[in-house]
């Protein structure tokens, strides 16, 4: 039998099976003695597996075999979950994810799982024990780099993304002098060198063996920088007692050829999988997230399972679908106009009722394009468990939300983001335990992951209870790493102290570790949230946490503008980013240090001519005895843009400018109106500096 039919199917539901095991597992871990969720997880297990034999992909069927056993004989009171246990399963869990993703890409699921497995042999036979580990999992003194250096998701994203915004990325291999009596101190020179021009994003040994001397005498580390190859290997062996260093110089295809190398071991999330559901109903969901917002707890008692009510649609179908929409909404806005110009009351009355009837339309197209967020937000719960435990740190993560939708391509490209920001909540934020305790706080430190509307737009909220930010000692890094001057510095208000979080290379961590304090990362976090037409804001009490909040569009297909005239060329305002309009007469504009400013609400903004900016021939505000001005925001502060003439409001289709044209500063995109003309879409976070 052909089962290459089936392969899709496959697919979605084994993705289904291991988030629902890697759910009731973290459920599980907080109620170990709930045979109930072992029940569960067992059953989800057996249909694993049986898919898996019926498709032929042996190796992940054998390994579900082995994580069965053991789960038998759990639910059979034989065996009693332990800390070791756990640890074993979810490292299970993360080879099966990596199996699906092989079968996904085209192979047959194939993985090195021969540790694991004789993990959960040993488990099952009753001859491994808390802090005991078989023979097979130590690896030698003398690995190879290429199989000790993993990369998780998130820093194959630092790296990627650097490369692709022209930064080099080097993988850097130092050898200390087997004479040395101080390797620890050595290391720490070549990191305190590298970090100067520079940011580590992964080192191996951890950061934290190599200053505690638990290595050899080599050290291995990606480094991201502006600097030449030659210069970093003499800085470094400027270094005494430095044997040697070798640095190779990566670019995506050989930053992807190594990681590749250790796909089998990395402990990666779960691939998105390539199908969106579309739901009648989105009740069904809320049991679900309630679930999610306290994994620790006992599970409510399940109501009865309704009939489902939802299908598996193809994305590239949605795709479709919104494109052929999207020319739909260009032809009503071209009808609505000739209707308005011949006068008849007839076509007005049928294009009045295809104008409603589309509106419709319009809202079910951009209803089935939108996901909860619970489909990125439902990953973290175990990442923060497995921080907790590599920091010894105890992390409650309590989601609220996860029903909240956004549409599917700010989906996509929103999960890097919120790692990072989760991941520098639990590093950065959350002090330990013995801090915490001495500050007269609970041992369980907690992180707030909510998401909720407001308007056109959904909120991301990362909030923690741990120590904030100070602002002093958050200026005298700024101060240090030549991001601001004393002088800059002393005239910031608190929340633009904040923002230097964000700056280029910008990190405040004391010691670079594995997990955050490369300042790399949040500086991409703001770029692609930016990106998506968002923004994102700090707000901190020094002492008792800090809350990022990330502000998103609920769309980026279909968008509501202002459209303005300037001479023969019409532009486009996205409503999103409008505070006001208004007039404003020439002797209003100010000329403050060569800036040009106009008074708003008791405040000065800046005044921006557009016909300067895009040089437009036939239309100068300077000519003029009263400009129209349209007042745009980003984040808290605000500009005014001068305009000869406003249009009016319409919803209209964000289009790429394609690979024609260069990138603009000031343009995100086009749009075709209802007279055919192209118009131009601002992007008003370009123009706010």
């Amino acid at each position: 039998m052909d089962m290459n039919q089936y392969l899709s199917m496959f697919i979605d539901e084994s993705n289904d099976h291991l988030q629902s095991l890697n759910e009731n597992m973290l459920q599980l871990e907080g109620n170990p003695e709930d045979l109930g969720i072992v029940q569960v997880i067992f059953r989800s297990a057996h249909t694993l597996k049986g898919m898996a034999a019926t498709m032929g992909f042996e190796d992940l069927a054998s390994l579900t075999h082995k994580m069965e056993n053991v789960l038998d004989l759990v639910r059979n009171e034989k065996l009693k979950m332990q800390d070791y246990i756990f640890d074993t399963m979810f490292k299970s869990l993360d080879a099966l994810e990596t199996m699906v993703q092989d079968i996904t890409e085209g192979g047959q699921g194939k993985a090195d799982v021969s540790s694991i497995v004789a993990s959960l042999q040993a488990i099952e036979n009753g001859e491994m024990t808390s802090g005991a580990a078989p023979a097979t999992e130590n690896k030698p003194a003398n690995a190879s780099i290429a199989s000790a250096v993993e990369l998780d998701e998130f820093q194959y994203s630092v790296l990627d993304q650097s490369i692709a915004e022209g930064h080099r990325v080097f993988y850097v291999d130092v050898l200390v002098s087997e004479h040395s009596q101080l390797k620890g101190v050595r290391a720490y020179m070549v990191f305190d060198m590298l970090e100067r021009s520079g940011e580590v994003v992964k080192a191996y040994p951890s950061v934290q063996d190599i200053e505690q001397e638990k290595f050899e005498r080599s050290f291995s580390l990606y480094y991201i920088t502006t600097k030449e190859a030659h210069e970093l290997e003499e800085g470094i062996m400027s270094i005494s007692e430095i044997e040697s260093a070798k640095l190779i110089q990566l670019d995506q295809e050989t930053l992807q050829q190594m990681a590749n190398q250790v796909a089998a071991t990395v402990e990666a999330p779960p691939a998105p999988t390539a199908v969106a559901e579309v739901a009648s109903s989105d009740n069904n969901s809320a049991p679900k997230e309630e679930a999610k917002a306290a994994p620790a707890k006992t599970a409510a008692p399940k109501q009865a399972a309704a009939p489902s009510r939802t299908i598996r649609v193809d994305i590239e179908r949605l795709d479709v679908l919104m494109n052929l929409f999207s020319e739909l909404l260009i032809d009503r806005s071209r009808l609505e106009q000739l209707a308005s110009e011949t006068g008849n009351n007839d076509l007005s009355d049928t294009v009045a009722h295809l104008s409603r009837v589309s509106t419709d339309l319009q809202n079910i197209v951009l209803k089935l394009r939108m996901v909860p967020v619970d489909t990125v937000f439902n990953r973290f719960p175990r990442m923060i468990r497995d921080l907790a435990k590599t920091l010894d740190k105890k992390i409650d993560l309590v989601i609220t939300g996860a029903e909240t939708e956004l549409d599917r391509t700010v989906i996509d490209e929103i999960g890097d983001p919120l790692v990072h920001l989760l991941r520098n909540a639990v590093d950065h934020g959350v002090e330990s335990i013995a801090e915490r305790v001495a500050a007269g706080k609970p041992e369980m430190g907690t992180v707030n992951l909510r998401a909720f509307h407001s308007g056109n737009h959904v909120f991301i909220e990362i909030e923690d209870d741990g120590k904030g930010i100070y602002r002093d000692k958050l200026l005298k890094t700024a101060i240090k790493r030549g991001v601001v001057t004393e002088e800059q510095g002393a005239k910031m208000s608190d929340d633009e102290v904040n923002q230097l979080l964000f700056a280029p290379g910008f990190s405040t961590a004391d010691i670079i570790s594995d997990i955050s304090g490369r300042g790399v990362g949040l500086d991409v976090v703001k770029s692609k949230i930016t990106s998506l037409g968002g923004n994102v804001t700090i707000h901190s009490t020094p002492g008792k946490g800090t809350n990022f909040s990330v502000q998103l569009p609920l769309t980026l297909s279909i968008i509501a503008a202002m459209l303005v005239r300037l001479g023969s060329e019409k532009y486009a305002v996205p409503l999103s980013s409008i505070v006001e309009t208004a007039i404003v007469q020439r002797e209003q504009v100010r000329n403050i240090h060569g800036n040009k400013m106009i008074t708003f609400r008791e405040s000065l903004i800046p005044y921006l001519s557009l016909s300067e900016v895009f040089s437009v021939p036939d239309f100068n505000d300077a000519d003029e005895q009263e400009t129209e001005i349209v007042v745009i925001r980003k984040g808290d502060r605000l500009a005014a843009v001068a305009v000869e003439e406003f249009i009016g409001q319409s919803e209209i289709v964000l289009k790429s400018m394609g690979t024609y044209l260069p990138a603009i500063e000031g343009i995100s995109g086009a749009t075709i109106l209802g007279d055919g003309q192209v118009a131009l879409i601002l992007d008003p976070n370009a123009f706010i500096k």
